[in-house]
């Protein structure tokens, strides 16, 4: 099984500890002095550069957290000059600003490298044709895998998202032998594959998916419908994009690239570290980042760790599936939507009652959201006509608000159930198990 880069996936964990260290003291010198937001949270807890000899020191160091980013909107934890950054990538937030990431030359080199060293376990080299079929834009995953595949030095065909028909066609006429998408889309691919009797005159050997939560059923459904060994990549704006981590061909965990980024597994409860293998929320502090660096960045997402090596030959770590989220953020077809995204956009209209529920489910593989939402009783002595308009306009605010279509059921005054403590406004049906 060929290994893309052996000095730095197979290293031994007392060599990987030592660089990791080396780089953890010289990204806090780096953020220090490049980042006031940093200094100011690091000078509040007293402490300096010179106080973190290594990885013993990390704990002492102060959380990073989505909030962070939106408060420093747009670029203030940026710690290159703005002439050094290259490329900007952003994602979705709560209140409507976007978490806007910088990426400098180097960032998008170690990126490539990242995605390239995951291609290699999956399979994937330079005698390869590979359909990126994940979002490209602001969105990192369709730039990000793209510039992976070039330079494995495989050929790269862009085909983004929203044109399945098109997409198959060249699948077909280019024989690809790779697709990297989202796990529901290369579903959909596969039954329109089926639909059309074209599902035996493909030449796919691997399916790189990722952007969104799946099961490992999931996984086995479409390596029996395509014939294929599909892999789960992962990747967050925050700390990189698609490329963080990869599970390779044994499928035990997602190898993390640990020389470029430290990651960590923290109690829900006490965010204080925790043995491997236990379930906790997964931290991470990149080691190499020039743009924005990021110092021990809470992802809310759910995971354990395994160190221990693998039979595929490498060392490095490796994260479970994830098991969820510690926050209320949903991934829904590779979008992150928070509820109260779609709450203030209920409750700039006329006539809605603050009453709602989001329905999550998963049908025929593809995510879908249904939201119900309390109105006025007069809407209801109307004609159907005038309820049906009002759901489409209601459809219409929230699409332009999360930017995925949803489906809205009006309902009568107290229809929806009232909680005594928190109220709960999302029902998610899907199963991640």
């Amino acid at each position: 099984m060929k290994i893309w880069n052996e000095a730095k996936e197979c290293m031994s964990r007392d060599e990987l500890s030592v660089l990791q260290g080396e780089r953890l003291k010289k990204q806090v010198n780096y953020v220090y002095h490049n980042v006031e937001y940093y200094r100011k949270k690091m000078q509040k807890v007293g402490l300096e550069p010179g106080d973190i000899r290594g990885l013993e020191d990390l704990e002492k160091l102060p959380f990073t957290t989505k909030d962070d980013l939106r408060d420093t909107y747009p670029f203030g934890l940026f710690a290159a000059p703005q002439s050094e950054i290259v490329r900007i990538h952003a994602s979705s937030g709560t209140t409507g600003k976007a978490t806007v990431v910088g990426y400098t030359r180097r960032d998008i080199e170690i990126w490539s490298e990242c995605v390239t060293r995951a291609l290699t376990q999956c399979g994937v080299g330079k005698n390869d044709i590979v359909q990126v079929a994940y979002g490209y834009g602001l969105f990192t995953g369709g730039l990000g895998a793209h510039y992976g595949v070039e330079n494995a030095g495989a050929t790269v065909v862009p085909m983004s998202t929203g044109n399945t028909k098109k997409l198959i066609t060249m699948m077909k006429d280019f024989n690809a032998t790779a697709i990297m998408c989202t796990p529901s889309y290369l579903l959909h691919i596969a039954e329109t594959l089926e639909e059309s009797g074209d599902i035996n005159n493909i030449k796919l050997h691997a399916a790189i998916c990722g952007a969104e939560p799946w099961t490992e059923k999931m996984r086995q459904q479409i390596e029996e419908k395509l014939h294929v060994n599909c892999f789960d990549i992962y990747g967050l704006s925050e700390i990189m994009g698609p490329g963080v981590a990869c599970d390779c061909i044994y499928h035990k965990g997602l190898h993390v690239q640990e020389d470029h980024f430290l990651p960590e597994i923290v109690s829900r409860d006490t965010l204080k570290a925790i043995p491997d293998g236990e379930l906790g929320e997964l931290v991470f502090t990149t080691l190499t980042k020039e743009g924005i660096p990021l110092i021990r960045y809470r992802t809310k997402d759910l995971t354990s760790i395994d160190r221990t090596p693998c039979e595929c030959g490498r060392t490095t770590a490796r994260i479970a599936r994830f098991k969820g989220r510690s926050d209320d953020m949903l991934v829904l077809r590779g979008v992150n939507v928070f509820p109260s995204q779609i709450e203030a956009a209920l409750l700039e209209m006329d006539g809605i009652l603050p009453h709602y529920m989001i329905v999550v489910d998963r049908v025929n593989n593809l995510d879908t959201i249904e939201v119900q939402v309390e109105v006025e009783e007069r809407f209801f002595s109307d004609e159907i006509k005038e309820l049906e308009k009002l759901t489409k306009r209601i459809e219409g605010v929230i699409k332009t608000a999360i930017g995925l279509a949803v489906k809205v059921k009006l309902v009568e005054p107290k229809t929806l159930a009232r909680a005594e403590g928190k109220s709960v406004h999302v029902v998610d049906n899907r199963v991640f198990d």
